[in-house]
């Protein structure tokens, strides 16, 4: 990246004019924040120490080969389950691999909203319902470039030197119907509508 550049020609230029006006949708839901951020690593174990070594990550949850190939630890920096996950299993000359990045919302409601307006836009969705380690409920797709994401809600929160929620509590779901009926415990999926 050139430094010391301010290319007031280039940054003029009709392409970058219309990027920047390119119309912004109406959705019925608010994205507020991304959730969490999942990259493929080399070396499970030195990325873990890397993590929470030298950035202060804690370690809420792992998995083993038979749930994830490669293994996967489940990190966070604040009270939220995990901010980032670390898949094991990426060849060590291969560039960093983004496996999938997630945006939060703040309600249950603005969850199903926006998985009505992705499947109003034709968009396939890969996932819904509720996962395992962190029992956020969750619609994934993917974007035109195969980039997989995630929108999400009700991460579990964990405190400071404190585990993850216990694997019996998980409530694993392939819906979010059957996720709202069928919640762990702790979590309120009364919907507000």
């Amino acid at each position: 990246m050139a430094r010391g550049v301010i290319d007031m020609k280039g940054l003029n230029r009709d392409d970058l004019r219309q990027l920047r006006a390119t119309p912004v949708a109406e959705v019925p839901f608010s994205l507020d924040s991304i959730s969490h951020v999942v990259i493929k690593v080399a070396d499970l174990e030195r990325s873990v120490k890397f993590y929470a070594g030298v950035l202060g990550f804690s370690i809420s949850d792992a998995y083993p080969e038979t749930m994830m190939p490669g293994r996967m630890v489940f990190m966070r920096y604040n009270d939220e389950h995990h901010g980032l996950a670390l898949v094991g299993g990426r060849k060590e000359d291969q560039r960093g691999d983004l496996h999938h990045f997630a945006f939060q919302v703040k309600t249950l409601d603005a969850l199903l909203r926006a998985r009505d307006h992705l499947k109003k836009h034709n968009v396939k969705i890969d996932f819904e319902g509720r996962r395992r380690a962190g029992c956020q409920l969750a619609v994934e797709f993917m974007d035109p470039d195969n980039h997989h994401l995630e929108i999400c809600w009700g991460m579990d929160r964990v405190s400071p030197g404190a585990l993850g929620r216990p694997p019996e509590e998980w409530r694993e779901c392939f819906s979010l119907e059957d996720a709202i009926a069928n919640p762990p415990p702790g979590q309120d999926t009364t919907l507000r509508r």
